[in-house]
């Protein structure tokens, strides 16, 4: 199963994650959507699944949850905004990752891609895909879920500023 990740678009949706997106079978919005109009055209491509986040206003914050479980190609993925430390979540976070088991914590806030196994959790921020936030890449994601692969993830640059930082990370 082929899921695409967004999060932080604050009203702007880049033309690059339609192009992305095309063929995936979900995505998920890790909140700060900035309006209905990004989720519809989001909608186009596969069916979404989002939630608020802290900038998310009237009408859109009274529609999205602040969390939503999926069971996703096997895996029970928990969607959110905000985790806060990935190494020390909040107390009501932990309460429902107790309750609700998930192997995938998919966030965003932060606008910082992050990819990281923690205490038996993968917790996943696509980075942020809007207006570009201090020098941090403005990036989507794709996760490629399933019994073969498990999860592999790959982190997609939108422009050539955000490629070369991405790139410049990993050398």
């Amino acid at each position: 199963m082929k899921i695409g990740v967004i999060s932080d678009t604050h009203g702007r949706l880049d033309p690059r994650v339609m192009e992305v997106f095309r063929g995936v079978d979900r995505i998920l919005h890790a909140g700060d959507v900035g309006g209905e109009e990004i989720l519809v055209e989001l909608g186009a491509l596969a069916p979404v699944t989002a939630v608020a986040g802290n900038t998310d206003g009237f009408p859109l914050a009274e529609r999205l949850r602040e969390t939503e479980i999926l069971d996703l190609g096997g895996l029970r993925v928990l969607l959110t905004h905000q985790v806060g430390d990935p190494e020390r979540p909040s107390a009501p976070l932990v309460s429902l990752m107790e309750t609700t088991r998930p192997g995938l914590v998919v966030f965003g806030h932060t606008h910082a891609p992050f990819d990281q196994l923690i205490r038996g959790v993968r917790f996943f921020n696509p980075g942020g895909a809007g207006p570009r936030r201090f020098s941090l890449p403005r990036t989507v994601a794709l996760l490629e879920l399933g019994p073969a692969v498990g999860i592999e993830a790959r982190f997609i640059p939108l422009d050539s500023t955000s490629a070369a930082i991405m790139k410049g990370r990993h050398s």
